[in-house]
C-alpha cells in the first residue's frame, strides 16, 4: 500500500519560487511549522541570472551554487523526490516512490522544462564543436571556453519560439562576446548573428530602441522568424526554419550559443492544472488557480503574460502568500500582482540596461535615472548586489 503523508500545505519545487513562498509563508504564520512541505529531487539550488557572467569569463561557476538543503526554511518540511503526478481533484500529490502526498492548499512552482532534444543534434554536441549554452550549470563554461578560443568566422546566438526563462538572455551573452572579440582584436574576422524565433530584438518599445541601436552600431546580424531546428556539429552547421516560410536555412558557424526550446514539466502538462499549452492556468492577478480555489501558482510553469524572471518571482510570492492566507480564512484574496518583472539586459563587460516592466509592457522603473541606457552601475548591481539580495533576502522570505 502505498506510504501516504498529510500536509496543510504543499509546495512543488523547490526552485526560486517554492523556497521564497514557503520562507514568506513560514514568517507570516509561525504556527504553520511542519505543516508546510516542499517537494523536489535537486541536491543543488543555483542562482541562475549569474550564468550569462560564468560564459563571459566574469564569474566562477560555483559562486553561483549552494546544497538544496541550505536554502530550505526552517519550518518545512523537504521531500527529497520528484513529482509524477497531480490530482487536484483528490487534493494528492503522488511521488517518484509512490508516495502519496494529501493538501488543504498546493503552490506549484516546479519551474520550466528544458527541451535539449526538440533540437536534432543539439544534446550531443553540447560542449564541443562550438556548441555552448549558459542554459545549465554543467555547460556555462563551455561558452568562456568558446570565446577565448575564437579566432574569427561567424558567432551565431540562437533565441526559441517558445517561452524561456529570461528572455534578455540569448543576447546577453552575445553582447559580451562581441565585446570580447573586440578586446581580443578578432572582431574584425568575425559575423555575429542573432538568430531568433521571436519576432523582434525586444517587447518593450523603450528597451526594444537602445537594443536596435547597439546592434546597428555593433554590426550584428539580426534574423528573426529563424527557429533552430537542428546542430550539424561535425559540419558546423545550423539549420533553422523560417517561422514565416516554412522554409529551411543552413548557416555555418565557428561558434554557436544555443537557447534551448522549452516548456511546462511534463506532469504539469498532463495534469488538470494546465492550459491549453501546458502552463499552470492561474488568475494572472491573484495567482490562484481558475478552476481550484486551494491551488496557487508561482514563477515560470504558469501561464502569467509576464517575462519568466526571478524578480518576477520576487513581486509573485507576497501577493500569492497573501492570497494563500486568505483562501485559509475562507476570504477573497485580495492583493494584486501587475505583470511586474525585471530583465537587467548586459550590453558589454561593464555595462547593462536595466529593463523593468509590468503586463501593459509599461516600464517599470526603480531608480530615479532613465533605465533605458547602459550603465557601469547597473552592471554593478546585476553582479554584485543580486546576488546577495537572492540568497539573504528572497529565499529567506524579507524581500
Amino acid at each position: 500500500m502505498a506510504k501516504q503523508l498529510h500536509y496543510k500545505v504543499v509546495i512543488v519545487g523547490g526552485g526560486t519560487g517554492g523556497i521564497t513562498t514557503a520562507a514568506r509563508l513560514l514568517r507570516e504564520r509561525s504556527d504553520l511549522y511542519s505543516e508546510v512541505a516542499i517537494v523536489d529531487p535537486a541536491e543543488k539550488h543555483y542562482y541562475q541570472p549569474l550564468w550569462t557572467l560564468v560564459g563571459g569569463g566574469e564569474v566562477a561557476k560555483e559562486r553561483t551554487e549552494r546544497a538544496e538543503a541550505s536554502v530550505i526554511p526552517d519550518g518545512a518540511k523537504w521531500i527529497q523526490e520528484a513529482v509524477v503526478e497531480l490530482h487536484p481533484d483528490d487534493n494528492v500529490v503522488i511521488t517518484a516512490s509512490g508516495t502519496e502526498l494529501t493538501y488543504d492548499f498546493l503552490v506549484v512552482a516546479p519551474g520550466i522544462q528544458l527541451d535539449w532534444e526538440a533540437v536534432k543534434g543539439l544534446k550531443e554536441n553540447l560542449g564541443k564543436n562550438g556548441v555552448c549554452s549558459n542554459y545549465a550549470y554543467e555547460y556555462a563554461e563551455s561558452t568562456w571556453d568558446n570565446l577565448r578560443n575564437f579566432k574569427g568566422g561567424t558567432a551565431i546566438f540562437t533565441a526559441p519560439n517558445t517561452p524561456i526563462k529570461c528572455g534578455g538572455a540569448p543576447q546577453k551573452i552575445m553582447y559580451l562576446a562581441e565585446d570580447y572579440f573586440r578586446k581580443t582584436g578578432v572582431r574584425k574576422a568575425s559575423k555575429i548573428v542573432f538568430a531568433s524565433g521571436g519576432t523582434k530584438i525586444f517587447g518593450v518599445e523603450k528597451y526594444a530602441e537602445t537594443l536596435t541601436k547597439i546592434v546597428h552600431e555593433r554590426d550584428i546580424a539580426t534574423e528573426f522568424f529563424h527557429n533552430l531546428v537542428e546542430i550539424d556539429g561535425q559540419n558546423r552547421k545550423a539549420v533553422f526554419q523560417h517561422l514565416q516560410t516554412g522554409e529551411r536555412v543552413s548557416m555555418d558557424y565557428e561558434m554557436i550559443h544555443v537557447v534551448p526550446p522549452m516548456s511546462a514539466p511534463e506532469f504539469i502538462k498532463s495534469s488538470p492544472l494546465a492550459d491549453e499549452n501546458g502552463w499552470v492556468d492561474v488568475d494572472k492577478h491573484t495567482l490562484q488557480h481558475t478552476k481550484y480555489a486551494n491551488v496557487f501558482g508561482v514563477g515560470d510553469a504558469t501561464n502569467l503574460p509576464t517575462s519568466k524572471t526571478g524578480a518576477a518571482i520576487r513581486k509573485q510570492a507576497p501577493v500569492l502568500v497573501q492570497n494563500l492566507l486568505a483562501a485559509m480564512r475562507n476570504a477573497p484574496g485580495e492583493a494584486t500582482y501587475n505583470g511586474y518583472t525585471s530583465c537587467p539586459v548586459i550590453t558589454g563587460y561593464g555595462k547593462l540596461m536595466l529593463a523593468e516592466f509590468d503586463y501593459d509592457n509599461n516600464p517599470a522603473e526603480t531608480f530615479p535615472f532613465d533605465q533605458g541606457k547602459e550603465r557601469f552601475s547597473m552592471y554593478l548591481l546585476k553582479k554584485d548586489m543580486l546576488p546577495v539580495i537572492y540568497w539573504n533576502g528572497m529565499l529567506k522570505g524579507v524581500m
